[in-house]
């Protein structure tokens, strides 16, 4: 497994910025795909995002499409997540996850998904 950790939370206006890193060690970082997922109090995690182990295919929730880009370095071993346009219902802890590719999985589940990191909080204030 790789270790992931998230930074990057806080508290940002509604209609303001933030980008959420992931750092990832243990592990060859190019051979996993990477996900993100969020978790608002009393709801269940859901997908936001995920990128390839290149960085050349990316997939996102429609309620983040056109405002989350989720973009990779595999130099730096870490995976960003840039968010845009923020909302009052984007507040979650936003979690960071790695997968290997296997044909036919749905990377939109968390069961897709081998390790995880610790989650960050994002708080939107409106």
């Amino acid at each position: 497994q790789v270790q992931l950790v998230e930074s990057g939370g806080g508290l940002v206006q509604a209609g303001g910025s933030l980008r959420l890193s992931c750092a990832a060690s243990g592990r060859t970082f190019s051979n996993y795909g990477m996900g993100w997922f969020r978790q608002a109090p009393g709801k269940e995690r859901e997908f936001v995002g995920r990128i390839s182990s290149g960085g050349g295919a990316t997939d996102y929730a429609d309620s983040v499409k056109g405002r989350f880009t989720i973009s990779r370095d595999n130099v730096k071993n870490t995976v960003y997540l840039q968010m845009s346009s923020l909302k009052p219902e984007d507040t979650a802890v936003y979690y960071c996850a790695a997968y290997r590719f296997v044909p036919g999985s749905d990377l939109s589940r968390s069961a897709a998904y081998d390790s995880w990191g610790q989650g960050t909080q994002v708080t939107v204030a409106s």
